[in-house]
């Protein structure tokens, strides 16, 4: 599985992407659990809820094919993790 992050906004209104792929990775059914909860809390939310000014937006793509929106702040814990764990080892 792909997982693809995009982050915008923040103070500067800078953009940035990350991707990971789960394939062979021993955290790699962790990664995949992150990021089927966080595509089906996005789809149970109408919408994402308006974030703070200067704060980040994010985008959660995987397989090319499924995506979810959401913004700083208040981020659940599944997202925070895996937006940290895509941002924080993606190429």
């Amino acid at each position: 599985m792909r997982i693809r992050v995009t982050r915008s906004g923040g103070l500067l209104g800078t953009l940035r992407r990350a991707e990971l792929d789960t394939s062979g990775r021993s955290d790699g059914a962790e990664l995949e659990r992150l990021a089927h909860e966080v595509l089906a809390t996005a789809q149970a939310e109408a919408a994402p809820a308006p974030g703070a000014p200067d704060g980040y937006s994010y985008t959660v793509t995987v397989d090319d094919a499924r995506s979810a929106e959401f913004t700083d702040p208040g981020l659940s814990d599944a997202q925070l993790d895996l937006v940290e764990r895509v941002i924080g080892e993606g190429a």
